[in-house]
């Protein structure tokens, strides 16, 4: 029963068996195998070959009908080398004597041959190592294709174990099946790492050569407070576990009595508080009366759902369905946000050396302009069903903010000379996480209706620090004296221009920084539907001037490590608070 310490990624507490997983689209996941199941293990490897050299069969006379049987002799090479003897007796000792899965001890016949050739002398010979090893990855893949579709049909809810945090990682079942989060890599502000928080799902990172530690199935608890993951606890560890469960299950109760409630100041000030959305999903998991709209759509997890495009069609049903669950309240659809680690199966982008800093979000939809238009034609469709705000990402310039408005008005007008209906006025805003905007966010905004920070991306940015990157991850702050600073002027640039400016980024949760960004003049804060309970508690509790006050303050620090100090003592404020509210 060893106890690991990992980094905290996502709060909560998670207790059940483990399921391994791929993580990245180059690697195969491993876990360990007990005793008893080598045997089963390699039968599962007999059917994935049988069905390689099934599928190079079907092929070979398919290529051997257009291009002859000599050209398409290779594809029988590749059945050969599956059926080499001494291939497969490398591949069931390993499986056998070191209990590794068939995807790993595949993997590894892999690498040890394309390492002995590609010491041989000649490129013909090196090159060569593509054709024997070909056929080898084509069976990691069936061998972890086939054990996901056999698992994802199952019921059962388990323990999420990868390599690595992305959003593949988080988005492997559906999220009601997924207990808890531990891999070997991540950062605590990576894609995947929001995409976690956002869900509400425990998860804890950052554990080196976790899955050689792990077996499939194998209980165990991840405390996504403290870090720790124990493997195979004792019963006494998980009575002790559930009485913690049942203590937060109190305090959750505690902040729930009054989420229905406006968010309204002790001095009377109301923020708007609303839901950040990644699927029409999200909509079953929070009681839609306790929000004040959707703040962001992020729509992009829609396209990643499927193996195509979404067409018009599906993209109007979905955005309608959103916005009838949401009766009346506005909902804000970000249009296409894919790049970096943010990847369609079905659309190839160029490999990037600095994917953050590359072609991503609407650099991407304004060279395809198809892409925008379908999306628009949606949205605006959906307007003639509730009231929808348009919100773009990633803009860098008023050039930009000038061409998505041209096409956001061609394609209204297209679509009314059609004959559809579509809402008089749909709010339009923009991003702001590029650090150019800051310097001319007074032109943005005489153009836009509202502006909504990206906290996730404007730290990064601010800081050169790429957030996906695990050797630099730890210099991701987003309390740095540069980002309270840049966020106080943005507040105050909105006050000026009368418009509405809105936080959506991972920072909006916290219930010390909603204190703070009230007191900066933010008019709304958008949220994972989790956090809403704790947010509207922590603006009931403190008035928006004593926000104001704590703003000078912080504005005066020259340290994370002060500003989190003074962050610190509201959270101990408000935790005293909620423990009040569970006595009475």
């Amino acid at each position: 029963m060893p106890q690991i310490q990992g980094i905290i990624v996502a709060p909560g507490l998670g207790l059940g068996p483990v399921h391994v997983v791929r993580a990245r689209l180059d690697s195969a996941p491993v876990w360990s195998l007990r005793a008893d199941e080598t045997d089963a293990e390699i039968a599962r490897l007999d059917v994935a070959i049988d069905q390689v050299i099934e599928v190079l069969g079907r092929r070979q006379k398919d290529v051997a009908k257009v291009v002859g049987e000599r050209d398409a002799g290779i594809l029988g090479v590749h059945q050969m080398i599956l059926r080499d003897p001494g291939a497969r007796a490398t591949v069931d000792q390993t499986i056998r004597e070191e209990r590794l899965n068939a995807e790993a001890a595949v993997d590894r016949l892999v690498c040890t041959l394309e390492e002995t050739m590609g010491r041989l002398e000649g490129d013909s010979i090196r090159g060569y190592a593509a054709d024997v090893t070909e056929p080898w990855r084509a069976v990691v893949k069936a061998l972890m294709q086939t054990d996901q579709e056999t698992f994802a049909q199952t019921e059962e809810k388990v323990v999420i174990a990868a390599a690595e945090l992305t959003p593949e990682a988080v988005t492997f079942l559906s999220r009601d099946r997924i207990i808890a989060i531990v891999t070997e890599a991540g950062g605590r502000f990576s894609h995947g790492a929001v995409l976690a928080r956002s869900i509400g799902i425990p998860c804890v990172v950052g554990v080196p050569n976790l899955l050689a530690r792990l077996e499939q199935n194998m209980q165990v608890i991840v405390d996504g407070d403290t870090g720790a993951i124990v493997l195979e606890p004792t019963e006494e560890m998980v009575a002790a576990f559930m009485e913690r469960m049942d203590q937060r299950a109190s305090r959750t109760r505690a902040l729930s009595a009054h989420v229905a409630e406006p968010a309204v100041t002790p001095d009377g000030v109301k923020l708007d508080v609303l839901v950040n959305l990644e699927s029409v999903r999200d909509l079953d998991t929070f009681d839609v009366t306790h929000c004040d709209g959707a703040g962001l759509l992020r729509t992009e997890f829609l396209y990643m759902e499927r193996s195509v495009f979404p067409s018009e069609e599906e993209q109007f049903r979905l955005y309608r369905r959103v916005v009838d669950a949401m009766k009346g309240r506005p909902v804000t659809i970000r249009t296409l946000d894919i790049g970096g680690d943010k990847q369609l199966p079905y659309f190839k982008t160029p490999k990037e050396a600095n994917p953050a800093l590359g072609w991503r979000g609407t650099r991407v939809t304004l060279e395809w302009q198809d892409l925008l238009r379908v999306q628009l034609r949606a949205l605006m469709r959906a307007s003639a069903h509730g009231p929808v705000r348009l919100l773009v990402p990633m803009i860098s310039s008023l050039e930009e903010v000038h061409s998505v408005c041209a096409i956001f008005d061609e394609t209204k007008l297209q679509l009314t000379g059609q004959g559809y209906e579509v809402a008089a006025d749909i709010p339009f805003g923009i991003m702001i996480e590029v650090p150019s905007t800051l310097w001319i966010l007074d032109d943005l905004l005489e153009v836009v209706d509202f502006i909504s920070v990206g906290t996730n991306d404007l730290v990064q940015y601010l800081l050169a620090v790429d957030r996906d990157n695990v050797f630099v991850s730890d210099l991701y702050e987003p309390f740095h004296p540069a980002v309270i600073r840049a966020l106080a002027e943005i507040g105050r640039a909105a006050e000026r221009a009368g418009k509405s400016v809105c936080v959506c980024g991972e920072m909006a949760g916290d219930e010390a920084v909603a204190t703070m960004l009230a007191g900066m003049g933010y008019d709304s804060l958008s949220v994972a539907p989790s956090f809403l309970p704790a947010l509207k508690f922590a603006i009931r509790a403190i008035p928006r001037s004593e926000g104001a006050e704590l703003v000078k303050k912080l504005l005066t620090l020259s340290s994370a490590k002060d500003v989190k100090a003074h962050l610190d003592a509201i959270r101990g404020r408000l935790g005293a608070a909620i423990l009040d509210s569970e006595s009475m």
